[in-house]
């Protein structure tokens, strides 16, 4: 029997084992949040590769003129172009362009050009008292996961789940990007359906597992790079905050043991509300008895008691949230909403 073999048939087994209950609860003090400046057109943003490597030159083009297209001047990361094996330069090399892009005066914002991979190589070597002198907005999503909860977790800067430099800048992500950015809108974020020639909508649409409105800061990212954080000094405080997750790819087995890492962590018994996005291409592959997402969902988060939906635009798809994480949101889960309740920028 091999690695991956085993790995299922004990993610299988794990169904028939009842869910523990722990009391994690403590007085803990959360960090207080730290507000980027605001940002314009006609502001230099900086483009740098955190994790992997780019194969495509024309990428990099691609993700320079979407920036100039929404009114930007750019300067590109000085190691942005850099590989070594499936990495954008070594973790010496692309750490130095994050710590560069907060250091500059001209930069304004920091756009991550894509995700991939090894973002969690380069935390140590951070530099976050330089983050914490000169807060700007940092967007990006999937692997980038890493640098939302290490910068949250060190500093309380609010930072922006979100579109890739090198992802689609379709007029959805554009008007949302204008409205978070630009216009300073304090957004409620509600799924753009459309049911097209067909009797009814189909596509995103959202499922309430359990109905109720709660307020608190939303934290999160991809559900692989968060719980692969567990246990670091990068993880962050979810005490009375609203969760929210995305995969892509993954077999449900392995959703089951990310959320029970979730579990086991504490996570699950602090969070006030639950949010999960859409999991791309995570549907059961071969083999009896295998979970759906949607049961895991329900075994790991019914319990909680807790105002939660499934569903949200949030993951790898073409039009997706702009998130403002660590930012204090109120959410619906009858309405399948949350919400920014206060401004997310100095």
């Amino acid at each position: 029997m091999d690695k991956r073999t085993f790995l299922k048939s004990i993610g299988f087994a794990a169904g028939s084992i009842p869910f523990l209950s722990f009391d994690f609860s403590k007085n803990v003090d959360l960090p207080s949040p730290l507000l980027p400046k605001s940002i314009k057109k006609g502001d230099t943003v900086g483009i740098i590769s955190p994790s992997a490597a780019t194969a495509d030159r024309m990428e990099f083009t691609f993700a320079k003129e979407a920036m100039e297209a929404l009114g930007f001047n750019v300067k590109l990361g000085e190691n942005l172009k850099n590989r070594f094996g499936h990495l954008a330069g070594t973790d010496e090399e692309r750490a130095n362009d994050l710590n560069q892009m907060f250091t500059d005066p001209e930069v304004k914002a920091v756009i991550c050009i894509r995700g991939g991979s090894g973002a969690a190589r380069i935390l140590p070597l951070i530099n976050y008292e330089i983050i914490k002198s000169n807060p700007k907005p940092i967007l990006g999503y999937s692997d980038i996961t890493a640098l939302h909860c290490a910068i949250y977790s060190q500093t309380g800067l609010i930072t922006f789940h979100g579109q890739n430099g090198t992802g689609s800048w379709n007029s959805f992500n554009v008007k949302q990007f204008e409205k978070v950015f630009f216009e300073r809108e304090l957004v409620t974020y509600q799924n753009e359906t459309s049911k097209g020639d067909d009797l009814v909508s189909k596509g995103n649409r959202i499922q309430t597992l359990k109905g109720g409105i709660v307020e608190g800061p939303i934290l999160g990212g991809n559900l692989t790079v968060l719980s692969a954080l567990s246990g670091t000094p990068y993880y962050p405080e979810f005490q009375d905050a609203i969760l929210f997750i995305e995969d892509i790819g993954e077999d449900p087995y392995r959703i089951d043991r990310m959320m029970s890492t979730l579990q086991l962590n504490g996570t699950l018994a602090k969070i006030k509300g639950f949010i999960f996005g859409q999991c791309s291409g995570c549907t059961p592959g071969g083999g009896y008895g295998s979970f759906t997402v949607d049961q895991i969902m329900d075994q790991y988060i019914l319990p909680l008691g807790i105002p939660a939906y499934t569903g949200a635009m949030i993951g790898h798809i073409p039009k997706q949230f702009i998130i403002p994480v660590g930012a204090k949101v109120r959410m619906d889960a009858d309405k399948g909403t949350f919400t920014i309740l206060n401004q997310v920028f100095s």
